[in-house]
């Protein structure tokens, strides 16, 4: 299958990536890290299953689709989490916002 197929999919998994970076980054700058450490580390695993599907897309891997489930329960579980924060932080709520639409993106196209 063409990445062309996948274009919008691969965008938005690249878009969560960079928020999710971002997100990790600020997160570790709070005052309170330690209230933040499990948006850290779904930042950081969204990160990298994010990564990973978009790549497989790039390439028209066989597993890019039964992949973005997965991949949407955790951009959906980073965004639970984000979401917890996001009247305090801005970084948590525009994570949470990009999550969420990647993780839809991901079910549209599986």
């Amino acid at each position: 299958m063409s990445h062309e197929q996948h274009q919008s999919m691969i965008n938005a998994m690249y878009d969560c990536v960079t928020e999710c970076n971002h997100c990790t980054s600020a997160c570790l700058e709070e005052q309170d890290v330690q209230a933040l450490a499990k948006c850290i580390k779904l930042n950081m695993d969204c990160v990298e299953i994010c990564t990973l599907i978009a790549g497989y897309a790039a390439r028209g891997s066989a597993h890019t689709m039964h992949l973005m489930e997965e991949c949407a329960e955790i951009c959906d579980a980073c965004a639970v989490e984000c979401e917890k924060f996001a009247d305090q932080y801005a970084h948590c709520k525009k994570c949470a916002e990009v999550c969420r639409a990647c993780a839809e993106e991901c079910r549209t196209m599986a």
